[in-house]
């Protein structure tokens, strides 16, 4: 089960108390396990189909989160206007696309199963500010040289001052060792017991894919002691010699506004969270948002109906434009040549009981568990690789993104 961001955070935060086995240091469990209900809510001014989590915090030695998927959850504006929510794959999607508005108060209502409800504070949408930029610059962090993708705004009202910014970045991936033809092993017993080898033409692509990912910590930032509401923030780096850059890299940068409280929440949370070991001596205490139990005030329930103005902007790059004459980073996977044993990756393809160099029974158990793709054959030996070297599914996608552009 995936985790959320928050989730992930709070196991760290609420459950600190934890026993050590004396024979065993690895083995951890909870002591003194307080349920609590988890809600991550923010609606934005982007006319589509929002959503809402609702789970369960859990266990150190747990999984993940109980997710709660038979709440009824909805959210009124002031108008009066309900704006219903059904359970979908792990979280609650609004049945119709809306959008928050200027000028209107949202609130939100869950309603679990054991007849609570959980409803939070009227909010209303914070000022739209678009992002002006986002701009890949080379910088040093930590003493490393890398690229810092810097997300630049301006508010001239100086009204937005607080920020929250999610990424999602996706790269292409090109197999050094891909070649246009693949080597199956076919077993034709009892006339071939040991085997053949078939070169068969690829008809999917295994040379070029694309992966992604998403942020996965709370990047915050505020303008409020500066004299200006202008926004210069590193929402990202990535080190010079990661190959994630190696060949054409985007990035989608998203920018909440938020308001004081909803700032507030979200850094005391990356406060605490990285405040240390989560076996430090001096715990946290707990801290709620802006929703509450109606039936026990006093419940802990955990997370923030955020009413967010949002914007984004995609942006792509060439490794050489922003590393002019430089040597790409390296394959994440282990294909160049050794110089100093250059036959290492070569099996010479024999059967002879009276040839110790012969590799046949080899060369075909790597090619049958396609543990190793075929790369080359030449003097009755193969050249192989592991498969990542020639084959870019084998741990990503082949699929092009809807938005990619070369």
């Amino acid at each position: 089960m995936k985790k959320s961001l928050l989730n992930s955070i709070l196991l760290l935060i609420l459950f600190p108390f934890l026993i050590i086995s004396c024979t065993d240091p690895y083995v951890l469990r909870t002591d003194n396990y307080e349920e609590a209900v988890v809600i991550e809510a923010t609606i934005t001014n982007e006319l589509k189909k929002q959503e809402i989590k609702v789970s369960k915090t859990y266990k150190f030695e747990e999984n993940g989160p109980t997710l709660i998927d038979d709440a009824v959850v909805n959210v009124t504006d002031s108008d009066g206007t309900v704006f219903e929510f059904e359970y979908n794959s792990g979280k609650y999607v609004s049945v119709n696309p809306f959008q928050a508005e200027t000028g209107k108060q949202y609130k939100l209502l869950v309603i679990t199963d054991n007849g609570k409800s959980y409803t939070s504070n009227n909010e209303t949408l914070t000022t739209v500010n678009p992002i002006q930029d986002v701009v890949p610059t080379v910088t040093f962090k930590d003493g490393i040289r890398g690229v810092a993708m810097n997300v630049k705004s301006f508010d001239p009202t100086s009204s937005s001052k607080y920020y929250r910014f999610e990424y999602e970045e996706t790269y292409k991936i090109i197999a050094p060792k891909w070649v246009s033809v693949k080597a199956v092993v076919t077993y034709t017993p009892p006339t071939n017991p040991i085997g053949t080898i078939d070169l068969i033409p690829r008809t999917t692509e295994a040379r070029v894919c694309f992966s992604s990912d998403k942020s996965n910590n709370l990047l915050l930032t505020s303008t409020n002691n500066l004299n200006e509401d202008r926004v210069n923030f590193p929402v990202r780096f990535i080190k010079s010699n990661d190959y994630t850059i190696a060949n054409r890299y985007s990035i989608l940068v998203r920018q909440y506004i938020q308001n004081l409280a909803s700032y507030t929440f979200y850094t005391t949370l990356k406060e605490i969270s990285g405040s240390g070991s989560i076996l430090s001596q001096n715990q946290p205490g707990f801290f709620s948002g802006n929703i509450k139990c109606v039936e026990n005030t006093n419940e802990k329930v955990i997370g923030f109906f955020d009413v967010a103005s949002v914007s984004s902007k995609r942006i792509f790059f060439n490794y050489n434009e922003v590393f002019p004459n430089e040597a790409l980073p390296k394959y994440p996977y282990k294909c160049d040549i050794n110089p100093e044993t250059p036959q290492e990756n070569v099996f010479k393809f024999c059967f002879s009981p009276f040839d110790f160099t012969c590799q046949g029974y080899t060369v075909l158990s790597l090619l049958a568990s396609e543990t190793y793709v075929y790369y080359d054959f030449y003097n009755d030996s193969y050249e192989l690789y592991p498969t990542p070297c020639g084959d870019c599914t084998s741990f990503s996608s082949n699929i092009i993104p809807s938005f990619w552009i070369d």
